[in-house]
């Protein structure tokens, strides 16, 4: 077994039909940028009546649409926000659980340490993070049930120096699954990142399953200028075209 054994985001997502919703943060072949990316899936109408909107440090879910919307509390949420050099991606509003505690001076642990998986057993969906600091290097966490009635959280945490060509994937699902969804085992995934912003995120989108996916955001950072390029795509939208 090759423990540093380092994949293509086209071979982590082909053929798995729900990953559920992922973070990838790593650093571009050139050293020069901080690459991050973030999708959301969905199975049901209300979870699939989804698109990303652009937001002053970042980016919000909102309905596609509103009349079709019923239980907002675990769906509309604001998964990426910038705080000073750093980035914040997460799938839930701890996003904002974590940009109060460091914008007090604390670190994300504690913020974290506040929050459990989302109330939504039997699945139990995890909460994921990740925090992509001026320097490129990263942060990742995920928080999961440590029982099958989710009468307790498990909290793991991960650290990541930036290398050169080198990202990592968190995700919420194993894959599919019925009555339960299997949730993430393990560390993050090893995986590789290209130079080019657009290609990244053409591998992200071609390789989500077709039925499922519904949002995409790509962001690439200069790390000397923190100067950033970024792409979102919504399934909705995208079909409309």
């Amino acid at each position: 077994m090759n423990v540093y054994e380092t994949k293509t985001m086209a071979e982590r997502l082909n053929g798995n039909s729900y990953p559920g919703r992922g973070i990838v943060l790593g650093i571009t072949p050139d050293g020069q940028q901080a690459a991050a990316a973030y999708f959301i899936m969905g199975r049901s109408v209300n979870s699939r009546n989804r698109v990303f909107v652009q937001e002053p440090d970042g980016i919000r879910t909102e309905a596609y649409d509103p009349a079709l919307m019923k239980d907002p509390h675990l769906i509309i949420y604001h998964p990426v926000r910038e705080i000073g050099k750093g980035l914040i991606v997460t799938n839930g509003d701890q996003t904002d659980t974590i940009w109060e505690y460091l914008a007090k001076g604390e670190s994300w642990e504690p913020a974290l340490r506040t929050r459990q998986f989302e109330d939504d057993g039997p699945n139990w969906t995890p909460r994921i993070s990740g925090l992509q600091a001026g320097d490129g290097s990263y942060k990742m966490s995920i928080l999961k049930a440590a029982d099958p009635e989710g009468s307790a959280c498990a909290r793991f945490f991960w650290e990541y120096p930036a290398v050169a060509g080198l990202g990592h994937f968190l995700h919420t699902y194993v894959c599919d699954g019925s009555p339960v969804i299997p949730t993430f085992q393990g560390e993050p995934e090893r995986v590789s990142i290209p130079d080019d912003i657009d290609t990244f995120t053409q591998e992200l989108w071609n390789n989500l399953d077709g039925n499922n996916k519904i949002s995409l955001f790509v962001r690439y950072t200069d790390l000397k200028t923190g100067a950033y390029t970024q792409r979102i795509i919504n399934k909705h939208q995208y079909e409309e075209k």
